[in-house]
C-alpha cells in the first residue's frame, strides 16, 4: 500500500500562502489521481483537489480559485499551492492516491499519512 508524507504547513495570517508538499513511496501514475483532502475538528475529512494522472485538476468550490494543485510525475511528488487563505481554510491536510475502491468508485487508497496543520488566524 502507498505510503504518503505531507509537509510544508504552518501558521499565517489571513491573505497569506502557503505550498504543501506530498511525497509517495511509489509512483504516482499507479493511480487514477492523487488528491488533497482537509479535515477539521467536529468535520469529516474532505477532498479541496484533485490532479488526475494525465494532468486534469478538479477543487472543491470553497478554494477555487486559491488553491492551486500540481504534480512532479519523475518525484512521485504531488503539491498545493494555496493563496489567499482564510481562517476556513485551517486544517489538517493529508494528501492520498486515488483509485477504484472495491464495489463502489474511485476514493482513497494509500495510508493516510500524519497530514500537516495548516493554521490562519490574524
Amino acid at each position: 500500500q502507498v505510503q504518503l508524507v505531507e509537509s510544508g504547513g504552518g501558521s499565517v495570517q489571513p491573505g497569506g500562502s502557503l505550498r504543501l508538499t506530498c511525497t509517495a513511496s511509489k509512483s504516482i501514475l499507479d493511480f487514477n489521481a492523487m488528491g488533497w483532502y482537509r479535515q477539521s475538528p467536529g468535520k469529516q475529512r474532505e477532498l479541496v483537489a484533485a490532479v488526475t494522472t494525465g494532468g486534469a485538476t478538479t477543487y472543491a468550490d470553497s478554494v477555487k480559485g486559491r488553491f492551486t494543485i500540481s504534480k512532479d510525475n519523475a518525484k512521485n511528488t504531488v503539491y498545493l499551492q494555496m493563496n489567499s487563505l482564510l481562517p476556513d481554510d485551517a486544517a489538517v491536510y493529508y494528501c492520498n492516491a486515488i483509485g477504484q475502491l472495491p464495489g463502489s468508485g474511485l476514493g482513497p487508497v494509500g495510508s493516510w499519512g500524519r497530514g500537516t496543520q495548516v493554521t490562519v488566524s490574524s
